[in-house]
């Protein structure tokens, strides 16, 4: 049951955070991460696609199974679920797991929203010759791994079916929309990034 329910979990979510990547690399006219953060140079995408932003997190929240999107673990199960079934080193892989996940989701949101390794309105970005972009980067993720743990000890658990009417109903519409919209704006103000000659 758990599986079943995991899988319908990662359908619903998954596509919206597809759109959400091709809403970015839209704006960025490249597949490459340093292109992405060289273009927030000006300003982080966490500003004009602020609901993107949102939407993007709280998948990440439901990719990585965090409370309150802990769905492959039933309500009844009060014994951690599928995790009984193991023990020790296979139990410690399955965390080591989990959280090499969600710090994985944090640095992709740093990179994608919030300008990477690049300093905030440009300022101390290199102490001499030593950069500190490698810093920057990861206080950014700390503060989203903070966001992590704040949205588990503060919201309460998603059931399955609401979980399923947010992405289906309200994630996925609105981040086609937000696609189109972006898309149209772009192209009417003349932004889209290397445009080429036809």
């Amino acid at each position: 049951m758990g599986a079943l329910r995991s899988a319908a979990q990662m359908i619903s979510y998954e596509v919206s955070m597809g759109f959400v990547l091709v809403t970015v690399l839209l704006c960025v006219g490249s597949l490459n991460l340093n292109d992405v953060v060289l273009a927030q140079r000006h300003i982080w995408f966490v500003i004009p696609l602020l609901p993107m932003a949102v939407i993007f997190y709280t998948s990440c929240l439901a990719e990585t199974n965090r409370a309150p999107f802990d769905l492959p673990e039933g309500e009844s199960e009060i014994v951690a679920g599928f995790f009984v079934e193991y023990s020790s080193m296979s139990f410690g892989l399955f965390f080591l797991g989990e959280y090499a996940n969600m710090l994985l989701m944090c640095a992709l949101t740093s990179i994608l929203f919030l300008g990477g390794w690049l300093a905030p309105f440009g300022i101390l970005q290199h102490i001499g010759p030593v950069p500190l972009g490698p810093l920057w980067l990861l206080l950014k993720m700390m503060v989203m791994m903070f966001g992590f743990f704040w949205i588990r000890g503060t919201f309460p658990r998603f059931r399955y079916d609401q979980l399923m009417r947010l992405g289906w109903k309200v994630f996925l519409p609105f981040s086609l929309i937000w696609l189109v919209l972006t898309a149209g704006v772009l192209v009417y103000m003349g932004w889209l990034p290397h445009q080429v000659g036809l």
